[in-house]
């Protein structure tokens, strides 16, 4: 009988496709509390080998970044110093060339507590957030909103 090795959990991250991946990483960072990678050290090792061409790179937070994609990561888990990619939660948003079309597969809920919602929804109106609705029904009351790039998430 062959015996199968015990199942280990997988590391994941969630890719957002966005038109400008890096104004969705400082709205996201701001929303979660989260830290915007720095990835300058490996995006200047990659043009120093010329592996990388200078036109896949830009100066974001005055610092060498990939101009395709930007990750923000929660600043308690760790990292990879050497390229300063989040090994812990962590959202990656990838540049595509096409626009956001219909309403979202996935979203976010982000839970700032019942007493909080209200608050919370004003703090991230003022990141660039929108409200689409407010949600009350039997099972509970949320706030469905949409970041920069119209995608959805709720404040519950």
């Amino acid at each position: 009988m062959t015996q199968t090795p015990a199942a280990i959990p997988l590391h994941w991250k969630l890719v957002i496709d966005a038109a400008d991946p890096h104004a969705q990483a400082d709205f996201w960072a701001g929303a979660l509390h989260y830290e915007v990678e720095d990835n300058s050290a490996l995006v200047e090792r990659l043009l120093e080998l010329g592996a990388l061409p200078g036109a896949a790179t830009v100066e974001f937070h005055g610092r060498a970044a990939f101009r395709d994609l930007v990750g923000v990561r929660h600043p308690d888990d760790p990292y990879d110093q050497e390229r300063g990619t989040g090994l812990g939660r962590r959202l990656l948003f990838q540049r595509v060339p096409e626009p956001k079309s219909g309403k979202n597969r996935l979203h976010l809920d982000l839970h700032p507590g019942e007493d909080r919602r209200v608050v919370e929804v004003e703090r991230l109106e003022k990141l660039g957030a929108s409200v689409l609705r407010h949600v009350r029904e039997p099972a509970g009351e949320w706030v469905v909103m949409a970041d920069p790039e119209g995608n959805e998430f709720c404040v519950c």
